[in-house]
């Protein structure tokens, strides 16, 4: 059996297809391309699991890719436990579909205590104990957003393209700098929630996640994409 795993986030669709616990394809396109998933694949799927931050257009595109290939559409929704992972939200169904099966990827990655961080349009910062429970985590605005944010809302700060630098002596430099030291710092200060623990991991994803990890001084593994190991995981344990 072929899977189909999609993750729709704000920016991006990624996608992946697995079959006897190993990837034969993955890729990316941009959410506004969506409906051209379907002629990228290199083969037709038996069964499409996804998860769609992206809405209700994207959504339908995928409910018309699975009647495509007449293949039945799995959507992925946070629940209060599946796979390992027990979801400590105060409401278990308003944790995002991506951070949920980002989540169930890691436990099936790690055994251990993990922080789980998602770097894209967003970045998330999600702890998840040896138990595999889900305890909390962070959002933040991710690097892109941060600096645009700076750009758009203040008259004298450019749209900065520099480098980081631990003393920046110029503004692109500053900017850039300060954008990836306030996200490495919420990082660090989360994973000192378990750092004592000699399993304990930082486990990063996600398209902005190589700028993070040359930078981080704590245990760490860059994962190419958290969300698709966790649909299929997910996709596994239906499957039983």
């Amino acid at each position: 059996m072929t899977t189909l795993c999609v993750d729709c986030g704000n920016t991006r669709l990624k996608w992946g297809l697995r079959a006897a616990g190993r990837w034969l394809a993955a890729d990316a396109l941009a959410i506004a391309d969506a409906q051209r998933l379907g002629e990228v694949l290199p083969q037709a799927p038996s069964r499409l699991v996804a998860c769609n931050v992206a809405g209700a257009a994207v959504d339908a595109q995928l409910e018309a890719l699975a009647g495509r290939f007449g293949v039945p559409l799995l959507r992925v929704r946070a629940q209060a436990r599946a796979c390992g992972v027990s979801n400590g939200y105060d409401e278990p169904s308003q944790l995002g579909a991506d951070r949920w099966a980002a989540l169930i990827g890691a436990r099936a990655l790690h055994g251990g205590p993990c922080l789980v961080v998602n770097a894209g349009t967003a970045t998330t910062i999600d702890v998840l104990d040896g138990d595999g429970v889900f305890k909390g985590g962070l959002i933040l605005p991710g690097l892109d957003l941060m600096r645009a944010s700076l750009a758009r809302s203040t008259a004298g700060l450019p749209l900065a393209q520099g480098g980081f630098r631990d003393l920046p002596r110029n503004t692109d430099d500053a900017i850039a700098s300060g954008c990836l030291s306030a996200t490495l710092g919420a990082i660090e200060r989360m994973f000192r929630r378990s750092a004592d623990a000699p399993s304990s991991l930082c486990l990063l994803s996600g398209g902005a996640s190589g700028s993070l990890v040359g930078a981080l001084t704590i245990p760490h593994r860059e994962i190419p994409n958290l969300v698709l190991e966790g649909l299929a995981r997910i996709a596994e344990d239906e499957s039983q």
